[in-house]
């Protein structure tokens, strides 16, 4: 029986896994349809959603069936609760990648009003923060847990970045103002993906120690 419930906890991981391979893919479609301000990469977004969606609701029916077909102990009861919360956050982040690639729906092929150097440096932090906290799921890894919610204050601080960046464009031309309205939204957009990067991290601590941590109280500077 116990062979048989840790067969179907390592397929969990792997559907967890895949989950987070279809949000970074979705993250990454999102910025090079930003970038190259290319619409199929959106409608590409677009159908990734979709997906993710239907693996959201394949790991909570899969955790559900866990829980009421099988005799789980305490570390696996947190185990499962920290997926099902989990994947709540993995599904907000498909939505999220959606929203940057509908804005960018708006640019059509307009000129950049200037370089998009800092959303492109948001969004490498935020895969990265995103794959990082999948992976420290999938493999148990508190310390690498720990780091995701560390790194969080990096996305933080570029969105601070391009808000004043953005704010002095607006100031140096209104006529600025309605796309860096825009590209503050985007950049909205990844400090969000990055909030969820680190919910999912502090549910991984959850499911290593049973205890809920509070970031806040170790070593983060907001």
């Amino acid at each position: 029986m116990r062979m048989r419930f840790d067969k179907e906890l390592e397929m969990l991981n792997g559907e967890i896994e895949k989950m987070g391979n279809l949000i970074t893919t979705a993250i990454e479609t999102s910025v090079k349809a930003l970038v190259n301000q290319d619409m199929t990469l959106v409608r590409i977004v677009n159908a990734l959603e979709m997906e993710i969606d239907e693996m959201e609701k394949t790991i909570e029916q899969h955790c559900m069936t866990l829980l009421v077909q099988q005799q789980p102990v305490a570390s696996d009861l947190r185990l499962i609760e920290a997926a099902l919360k989990l994947i709540t956050d993995m599904e907000r982040i498909g939505d999220n990648a959606e929203d940057i690639a509908e804005i960018t729906k708006f640019f059509g092929n307009k000129t950049f009003i200037n370089k998009l150097v800092h959303i492109p440096q948001m969004a490498e932090a935020t895969i990265s923060m995103v794959k990082r906290s999948v992976t420290a799921f999938v493999t148990k890894d508190k310390e690498l847990a720990l780091q995701v919610c560390y790194d969080d204050d990096i996305v933080d601080n570029l969105f601070l970045t391009v808000k004043n960046y953005l704010i002095d464009l607006i100031r140096q031309d209104v006529n600025n103002g309605e796309q860096a309205i825009d590209l503050l939204m985007i950049a909205k957009y990844f400090e969000r993906i990055g909030d969820h990067a680190q919910n999912i991290a502090e549910w991984v601590i959850f499911a290593v120690t049973g205890e809920h941590m509070n970031t806040d109280n170790i070593g983060k500077t907001k």
